[in-house]
């Protein structure tokens, strides 16, 4: 950037330097006290240097409200960007990003983040700390899983997630109850539904803690050792309205399709306890077909006007 910018612009408010083969930014910059938006989109930016020191500390730091830095060589987020608390906009998309820092919850002001088309491959549970993020793009990354967190984003509007690695989506993503818009194409779990089940068999302990619970088998907490008496509490039910059944350890990761809209079926992670309840030969699957279809329907209903728009073709 030219020396003395300040001086010549000193109330500059917005500034475009896209696509200028910029590798750096110079100290020139912080002290541009009216600055809120800085694009510098399609550069050179990321090596060594590349973003003024102190920049956390100068007046743009409060003053700044979007930044967009995509199309740029950053392998990390810059830890300089973590200090401009009074951001609103924040776009790194078609950088090298691996990861998101787990201090992206101290931006507490945004309300658009777009970290699309990097090499993201999770995604930490802070990001669920940003109390007005309304837009976020995470598309065309190598994400795996959500956490569950994410569903405390509750002023979220819109979530980009296509073109990723995702097979399934938890259950919690359901109590994001302003969402509008949901982008999934793209993913394994829209084009095809892994029936692969891994089940470790259960130990010895909870055969018998299965067959007293689902027995009624009475006892008392003088009959057995306080260890035995507090492991039995912890007896999840099966999900399998016919099956009747209970799990502690060792269950069955299951895809629950629950539609939306009355077009679209989001596949849900539930959990069964063993194999058989999801075996399609199995007379307890059998039998529960109707019961799930109608389990799904119900949830549905609850749901659908929660998601206005989503997008999976």
């Amino acid at each position: 950037l030219p020396a003395g910018l300040s001086q010549w612009f000193p109330a500059l408010e917005v500034l475009d330097v896209s696509g200028t083969g910029l590798a750096e930014i110079g100290t020139e910059l912080l002290s541009l006290p009216c600055l809120h938006t800085l694009l510098a989109k399609n550069n050179r930016l990321g090596g060594p240097g590349s973003l003024p020191k102190g920049l956390g500390q100068a007046p743009l730091a409060r003053s700044l409200r979007v930044l967009n830095l995509s199309g740029n060589r950053f392998a990390e987020v810059p830890p300089a960007l973590l200090r401009l608390r009074g951001l609103r906009s924040l776009s790194l998309g078609g950088n090298r990003l691996h990861g998101i820092p787990p201090e992206i919850q101290e931006l507490h002001s945004l309300e658009f983040l777009y970290l699309g088309g990097n090499f993201i491959t999770a995604i930490p549970p802070e990001l669920a700390k940003l109390p007005s993020l309304r837009y976020l793009v995470l598309c065309d990354n190598k994400i795996q899983s959500i956490p569950p967190q994410l569903a405390q984003l509750h002023s979220l509007r819109s979530l980009s997630l296509h073109n990723n690695l995702l097979t399934y989506l938890p259950r919690e993503i359901l109590n994001l109850v302003h969402l509008e818009e949901l982008s999934l194409r793209g993913n394994p779990l829209v084009v095809r539904f892994v029936r692969d089940l891994t089940y470790n068999p259960p130990s010895l302990q909870e055969l018998a803690g299965r067959t007293v619970k689902t027995r009624n088998v009475p006892y008392a907490p003088s009959d057995l050792p306080e260890s035995l008496v507090r492991y039995l509490s912890l007896a999840s039910n099966c999900p399998n309205p016919k099956c009747g059944g209970v799990y502690f350890d060792s269950c069955v990761r299951q895809i629950k399709f629950v539609d939306f809209c009355g077009k679209y079926r989001l596949p849900l992670m539930h959990y069964l306890c063993s194999p058989e309840c999801s075996s399609p030969f199995s007379s307890a699957s059998q039998s529960s077909t109707s019961q799930s279809e109608s389990d799904s329907e119900d949830e549905a209903s609850v749901a659908a006007h929660r998601m206005q728009k989503v997008l999976l073709g």
